[in-house]
C-alpha cells in the first residue's frame, strides 16, 4: 500500500484521488482554499459542462495544444466513462447543443458533492486551508511535500494538480509551475486562453450587453483566414466574448500578441447573398417612403440598428425609395461581413483556462509521471494542454487525473 499525496482539490485532483484510492492506497489531498472545486463551481456559468459526447477520436481536433499527448489519457478514461462515472455517483446528465454534457440539475455543486462523497467513501483524507509550499525530492525521486511552516510530509508518490493561473481568485496562482521548475521541468509560454477579446472600435459601447445567436465569425490576418466558427457571441464595453469568441481566442491568441487581427461577423449566415438581397428588397419595398434609419427594424436587434446604419454609409435620413442598387449591395455586404478590429486578449482574471504549462515532452503520456523525477505526477491544467469550449478541457482534467491516480496507485503493486 502506497502513500499518495495530491496537491490541489480541483477537477483533476479529485479524480486522481478517487482513482488512486480505488487501487487500495492511502490517499491524502491538500487544498489551499477553504473548500474543494472552487473553479469547477463556476465552470459553464455555474452549470458545469462535464464533458462532450463526441466520439473519442473527435475529441482530439478540439484540443489546441499537444493533442497527440492525450491519446492514452483519453482512451484509458473516455468521455463515455466520465458520464458513467458521474451517473453511478448519482449525477444524472443531459446533452445539449454541440454535444455538451451537463448535470441534469444544471448545478455544478452536484458534481463537486458527488466527488466529495466518493472520496469520503474511499477514505481519502482531505485537508482544506492547507497550502503546499514545495516538493521534497532527493536523488531524482520524490519523497513527499513541504507544507506551511516547513513541515515535511512523506509520500511514495505526489500528484500535482494545481491548475494554471486563470481565475486566480479560485486559488490558481501558478504554484504547480514553480514546483515543476524546481524539479528541472520546463514551462512553455503561458497566456490566457478561452478569454474575451478587446476591439478598437468605439461603438462597442453602444452594443454592450447585446447577444447575437446563430452568427458566423471569421478571424483574418490580412488575407489569411485564421479561424471560423458558428454560434453565439456577446458584445461588452471593451470588446467581444461568448462561446465562439472564447474558442477563437485560444487559436488566434499568439498572433494577436504580435498584431491586430480582423473579426468578420456574418449576421445572417442562414441566407445566401441572393436570398439576403431579396429579403432586404422586400423590407425596402414595404418601407419605401420611410427614412433609411427607420426601415431596418425587423432586420436587427435595437442596439445594433444605429451602428449598422452608421457603417452602411447610406445617409440615415435618405428615403428608402432613393437608395441606389450600389448602396443596397454595399449594405448587404456589411450584413454579411460586419467588421471589428481585434487588438488583444483580456487578462488571466477573465480567462477560463491557461494556455501553456509543464512541457509534455518531459511527462510520460501513458502514466502522467515525470520523466525527470520518479514518483512525481502531473494532471490537468498545470500541463501544457488546452482545448476549445464544449466540455473538452474538463475531459482533459478527468482523463489525466484518472491516469495519474491509477499509475501513482500502481506503485503499491
Amino acid at each position: 500500500m502506497a502513500e499518495i499525496l495530491i496537491v490541489g482539490g480541483g477537477a483533476s485532483g479529485m479524480m486522481a484521488a478517487v482513482a488512486a484510492a480505488q487501487c487500495g492506497n492511502r490517499v491524502t489531498l491538500f487544498e489551499k482554499n477553504e473548500k474543494l472545486g472552487k473553479k469547477l463551481f463556476i465552470t459553464g456559468k455555474g452549470r458545469c459542462n462535464i464533458t462532450n459526447n463526441a466520439e473519442v477520436e473527435d475529441l482530439f481536433p478540439a484540443v489546441i495544444s499537444n493533442p497527440k499527448f492525450l491519446y492514452s489519457a483519453f482512451y484509458s478514461f473516455t468521455n463515455e466513462q466520465t458520464v458513467e462515472f458521474f451517473e453511478d455517483l448519482g449525477v444524472k446528465t443531459k446533452v445539449e447543443r454541440g454535444g455538451r454534457v451537463f448535470p441534469l440539475s444544471d448545478h455544478s455543486s452536484d458534481v463537486i458533492r458527488a466527488l466529495e462523497r466518493e472520496m469520503k467513501r474511499l477514505n481519502v483524507r482531505v485537508f482544506l486551508n492547507s497550502e503546499v509550499c514545495g516538493l521534497s525530492v532527493r536523488d531524482d525521486e520524490v519523497k513527499g511535500i513541504v507544507v506551511s511552516g516547513g513541515r515535511k510530509i512523506r509520500g511514495d508518490a505526489v500528484i500535482v494538480a494545481t491548475g494554471g493561473i486563470s481565475y486566480p481568485s479560485t486559488g490558481s496562482t501558478g504554484d504547480g509551475y514553480r514546483f515543476a521548475k524546481e524539479c528541472g521541468h520546463h514551462i512553455s509560454d503561458l497566456s490566457p486562453a478561452l478569454v474575451p477579446m478587446e476591439v478598437k472600435e468605439d461603438y462597442t459601447g453602444e452594443l454592450m450587453g447585446l447577444s447575437l445567436r446563430n452568427v458566423e465569425i471569421c478571424i483574418t490576418d490580412g488575407k489569411k483566414k485564421l479561424y471560423e466558427d458558428f454560434g453565439e457571441m456577446l458584445f461588452t464595453h471593451y470588446g467581444v466574448t461568448g462561446p465562439v469568441i472564447l474558442s477563437a481566442s485560444s487559436v488566434v491568441g499568439k498572433k494577436l500578441k504580435e498584431r491586430e487581427l480582423t473579426l468578420h461577423i456574418n449576421l445572417k449566415p442562414a441566407l445566401t447573398e441572393e436570398q439576403l438581397d431579396r429579403r432586404v428588397l422586400r423590407e425596402f419595398e414595404e418601407n419605401q417612403n420611410r427614412q433609411f434609419k427607420n426601415s431596418v427594424d425587423s432586420l436587427f436587434p435595437a442596439k445594433l440598428r444605429p451602428v449598422i446604419v452608421a457603417l452602411s454609409e447610406i445617409p440615415p435620413e435618405k428615403k428608402v425609395n432613393e437608395i441606389t442598387r450600389e448602396e443596397r449591395h454595399r449594405f448587404i455586404r456589411l450584413i454579411r461581413d460586419f467588421p471589428m478590429t481585434l487588438t488583444g486578449l483580456r487578462g488571466y482574471s477573465e480567462a477560463i483556462i491557461t494556455r501553456g504549462g509543464v512541457s509534455v515532452r518531459e511527462i510520460d503520456p501513458g502514466t502522467m509521471e515525470s520523466r525527470l523525477v520518479k514518483g512525481l505526477f502531473f494532471a490537468g491544467e498545470v500541463l501544457d494542454l488546452d482545448a476549445v469550449t464544449g466540455g473538452y478541457n474538463l475531459q482533459i482534467a478527468w482523463s489525466t487525473g484518472h491516469l495519474a491516480g491509477m499509475n501513482a496507485g500502481a506503485l503499491s503493486l
